[in-house]
């Protein structure tokens, strides 16, 4: 379901949108995560100038699950940062992917995030997007679908609620890391049109409303193709092997690599 919504943004010149997706945070472990995390915070010092908006299109955390009073530990620089950036006036719009899906409202009090658990529709001066986390749109997928509607389910949720936080967390993150139906993205190349399902959604929505850009994550490969002859799927890629993010100056869409 896409948010009937069209939320509007105008881009002063010289500044610029950035879009960054699945960081997974916290994957394969602390170690590793850290040297990965330093170097988004670099990014994120980069491109602090020219930013008028930071787009989180999902899995920033390889697991996420917030109570009342506790979430998991660690990501202190990278909130840290991002917290520095919104203190700075630059809005961040963080859309709930399927490694977060428990998120609450942490990163909205803590951040003031706006935070989106569907497809949302944006004009950006004269460009109509669509941007989404990515995950169970589309044919097919029908694993995690049917995972999903469990995890979302709200006696499943309170289920996991009670359970103690330290227990919780681990079994979440084995769960993550073991469980191909929730990563989603077990394929590490382009499979072709008829096996892309992201693909499909973005033509299909294409030839219903003719958005310009169509931007996804979760597929954790930068892919750009075109879906009508004046519309352009977008997959931002990843954190873990490819470093890429999208750029927007108001005028087109581009994916880049960071490279230190």
């Amino acid at each position: 379901m896409v948010s009937e919504r069209q939320h509007q943004i105008k881009i002063p010149k010289g500044r610029k949108i950035y879009f960054a997706s699945d960081q997974h945070f916290g994957s394969p472990n602390t170690k590793e995560s850290i040297i990965r995390e330093k170097k988004f915070i670099q990014w994120l010092d980069e491109i602090k100038p020219d930013a008028c908006a930071l787009f989180l299109l999902g899995d920033l955390f390889d697991f996420w699950f917030e109570y009342k009073q506790v979430v998991p530990k660690g990501f202190v620089r990278v909130l840290g940062k991002l917290a520095e950036l919104a203190d700075a006036g630059i809005p961040i719009y963080f859309f709930i992917g399927n490694h977060d899906l428990w998120m609450r409202d942490y990163l909205k009090q803590e951040l003031n995030a706006n935070i989106f658990k569907e497809p949302q529709r944006f004009l950006m001066n004269d460009k109509r997007f669509l941007i989404a986390h990515g995950d169970g749109l589309g044919p097919g997928d029908y694993g995690y679908k049917f995972l999903k509607r469990i995890f979302t389910n709200p006696v499943a949720k309170t289920l996991f609620y009670l359970l103690h936080p330290d227990f919780s967390i681990w079994l979440g993150k084995m769960l993550s890391e073991r469980n191909k139906y929730l990563s989603g993205n077990e394929e590490d190349s382009y499979q072709g049109d008829g096996k892309e399902w992201l693909f499909q959604y973005a033509q299909a929505m294409q030839e219903k409303e003719k958005f310009d850009y169509l931007v996804f994550g979760h597929r954790h490969l930068a892919l750009e193709k075109k879906v009508g002859e004046k519309s352009t799927y977008f997959n931002i890629g990843d954190w873990i092997k490819h470093f890429t993010y999208g750029e927007f100056d108001g005028f087109n869409f581009s994916l880049k690599t960071y490279c230190v």
